[in-house]
């Protein structure tokens, strides 16, 4: 019995030995110095000042937030500019001083300067910049030669694979930190193209704009962002190399991007959706609405069509199909595949341009109050849902629907709350309050006085609900 015990113990021992020495010694490196050094010289320090007209305040005493004299003296006083500064981290890519960085570290600059290696300091001047997908591209103003990285395949990068991140956080330029590829396919609600990479390398603020490298020294990742106002947690966010490479290309070769266009307005296929359509399981991007003259309407795609398939790849989920769509070639033709009737059905798209389409537009934000409109067969009063609606909420970018702002006491749905978002209608889907009119009175002239409508609660949890007219 004791020699068995002996036995056992021995072969945990060496057991645990293997695990806790031998195991990581193979993956983990044994210092990161001789890769950080080779690629110091590549990675700068980008600072920019902007000027900010204010007015100075002629009396000695401070008026309180919304006092009606806070507005009559408003205009006392005499202008004055200060001078603001920001700073960001950036890469080369060019030996004749082309650097990558994001949009919001160069946004609104009117001076921007890069530091290289931490010594020399130059101006630099905007080639291009593209706020969708907050990336930048920067031109040095000198003759000098600069030493350039190269990208690598972000598509080929793994969870669990060693990077390092090298920037200017806090203005401590030339800061090198390590970390794995914690996830990756993140959505984080900051643009419409979100395909992000996550990391445990420390990036704080001044990060923005620098490198992701790999364990090869290529550029797999833009640091953009990170979880949190206080500073790294472990969490930050990198735009894919793969996903950057052709904004970048097109913003050197046209000062702007060139992205493809289908005109259509999309929503997530829900697993009730799938089992009404006969859908094997819940995939693709459901067509909510199709842009007039669109490269979809001449194409012949219909509002309830779900696009499974676009150019070959099929489509699992529909933040996907953005992405793949932008990426595509403006002007070239497509085989697109949808389900449609429950059976699928190939069309072909010439694809358009977004930033030339209606789509593009509405980025614009306004002022004006949004338009009531009363659905008298519910007794309700609703509005168009916004573009601040669907960030606030945190909605799918996609969403499209009414938001309730008025519940009469006899209304049939008085238990909902001011706030829902009803998004369908009879299988409709709402688009506007006036879809929504032309839903209800149509039932309501009809034998059928039940209605089923589907909305999102005030916890953004889908619902639906079945409603009896009187």
């Amino acid at each position: 019995m004791k020699f068995y015990s002996k036995q056992i113990y021995l072969y945990f021992t060496l057991l645990f030995f293997f695990f806790s020495t031998g195991g990581n010694a193979q993956d983990r490196p044994a210092s990161f110095a001789d890769l950080a050094e080779k690629l110091m010289p590549s990675v700068v320090n980008i600072s920019t000042t902007q000027v900010i007209t204010t007015r100075n305040n002629p009396f000695p005493f401070e008026f309180p937030p919304g006092s009606p004299f806070e507005d009559m003296f408003r205009d006392f006083g005499e202008q004055q500019q200060r001078r603001t500064s920001a700073l960001g981290s950036g890469f080369i890519i060019d030996k004749d001083g082309i650097v990558v960085t994001n949009n919001h570290v160069i946004q609104g600059a009117e001076d921007i300067f890069v530091t290289v290696n931490g010594e020399k300091e130059y101006e630099a001047e905007i080639v291009g910049a593209d706020p969708l997908s907050d990336i930048a591209v920067l031109k040095i103003k000198s003759k000098d030669k600069f030493f350039p990285v190269k990208f690598g395949n972000s598509d080929a990068a793994r969870v669990g694979d060693w990077v390092i991140a090298i920037g200017n956080p806090f203005g401590l330029g030339g800061t090198v930190t390590s970390g794995i590829i914690s996830a990756r396919n993140r959505s984080i609600g900051l643009s419409r193209y979100e395909d992000y990479i996550q990391t445990d390398a420390s990036i704080n603020s001044g990060n923005s704009g620098g490198p992701l490298f790999d364990m090869n020294g290529d550029v797999i990742g833009i640091n953009t962002a990170i979880l949190g106002q206080s500073g790294s947690i472990g969490i930050g966010f990198s735009i894919p190399s793969n996903s950057a490479k052709k904004v970048i290309e097109q913003l050197i070769k046209f000062g702007e991007t060139k992205r493809g266009w289908l005109g259509v307005r999309i929503q997530v296929v829900t697993k009730e959706i799938a089992d009404v359509e006969n859908l094997d399981e819940p995939r693709g991007a459901l067509v909510v609405s199709v842009a007039d003259g669109s490269p979809s309407d001449k194409g012949g795609i219909k509002s309830g069509d779900i696009i499974l398939e676009f150019d070959g790849k099929r489509i699992n989920e529909m933040k996907e199909l953005p992405i793949i769509v932008a990426e595509t070639d403006v002007g070239s033709t497509i085989s697109v595949k949808v389900w449609r009737n429950k059976r699928e059905v190939s069309k072909n798209i010439t694809l358009g341009r977004l930033e030339t389409s209606e789509d593009f537009k509405p980025q614009l934000k306004t002022n004006e109050k949004p338009k009531l409109t009363r659905i008298e067969g519910l007794k309700i009063d609703v509005r168009a849902l916004t573009d601040n609606d669907i960030t606030s909420r945190g909605l799918p970018k996609s969403t499209s629907g009414v938001v309730i702002v008025k519940i009469d006491n006899d209304s049939p749905v008085n238990y909902l709350k001011l706030g829902n978002i009803i998004i369908e209608s009879q299988k409709r889907n709402i688009n506007t309050p006036g879809d929504l009119n032309i839903v209800v009175n149509s039932t309501l002239k009809g034998n059928e006085k039940n209605i089923l409508i589907v909305i999102y609660n005030n916890q953004n949890q889908k619902r639906y609900i079945g409603v009896k007219l009187d």
